[in-house]
């Protein structure tokens, strides 16, 4: 059956560039006669606010949408990210990264192809890695792109669809050994939406054209983890009057202030181009 989600964070109150995505989802599920499911990503438990989850189910539920329940929340699901991160583990597909962020940062602008050259690694030795794990040293979890490489015998076989443009070349060397879990905010997103979509049956994922790039590697770890290849569809941003993106900073155009000022949701609908 098909199936589609909205997948929001909790960092903030949705926008009008939101419910656009939203209603983009919801119209195809229904169009399909298939599951509209919305998700709540709130692995980022350091700028996740309770408030904030309240505040999006009143604004689809004002929108006038429905959703199955229950909710997925990913902070109530800990535990079956870090089976994956396991999996990828005993199969030497990660690796543990002592950088700071700024050292990466570094590495990647002193790359010998240009600057901001995608990060490589690998992991230290063995004696290195065991005094610095034994000194309590922080580090993150990142993907081998070469043991990723080899496990698959290479990337050229790798590939997505993208409803409109077909089949396309998966690139996941583009991002570079990405960073997969870390200490601040646990499993990171990559891996914890493709866990999900495949325990949720999510056929199809809707999602912004800023997410474009993030498919890549994210079907890099589906083919992994063997987990199903959903089909992509990648929707224009909606734009501001000054032909900038909405985001959670434009406090004006939240959902939240649009319904505090009288506006009529099915007048936004209409606005968005939803009847």
């Amino acid at each position: 059956m098909f199936a589609t989600r909205f997948a929001p964070s909790p960092t903030g109150h949705l926008h009008r560039g939101h419910a656009f995505s939203a209603l983009t989802a919801h119209a195809a599920a229904a169009a399909a006669g298939g599951r509209f499911v919305l998700r709540i990503e709130d692995i980022d438990t350091t700028r996740s606010r309770p408030a904030f989850e309240a505040a999006i189910y009143e604004d689809l539920a004002w929108l006038g949408l429905a959703w199955e329940t229950p909710v997925r929340r990913q902070s109530e699901h800990l535990a079956d990210y870090h089976a994956a991160l396991a999996r990828l583990e005993a199969r030497g597909l990660v690796y543990r990264c002592f950088r700071t962020r700024r050292e990466v940062a570094e590495a990647m602008a002193s790359a010998p192809h240009g600057p901001m050259e995608a990060f490589r690694g690998g992991p230290l030795p063995p004696d290195e890695e065991a005094a610095r794990l034994a000194a309590g040293e922080p580090f993150a979890w990142r993907l081998s792109l070469d043991a990723a490489a080899a496990a698959l015998g290479g990337f050229d076989s790798l590939t997505f669809v993208e409803e409109g443009q077909g089949v396309i070349p998966a690139r996941p060397e583009l991002g570079g050994d990405v960073v997969l879990a870390r200490r601040d905010v646990g499993v990171a997103y990559h891996l914890a939406v493709v866990v999900d979509d495949a325990l949720q049956g999510i056929t199809h994922v809707i999602r912004g054209r800023d997410l474009f790039e993030a498919t890549h590697v994210q079907r890099l770890l589906q083919a992994l983890l063997d987990l199903p290849e959903p089909a992509y569809r990648h929707h224009d941003l909606l734009l501001g009057p000054d032909g900038r993106r909405f985001a959670k900073r434009d406090r004006s155009e939240t959902l939240r202030s649009l319904r505090e000022r009288g506006m009529n949701p099915a007048d936004l609908r209409r606005g968005l181009g939803f009847a």
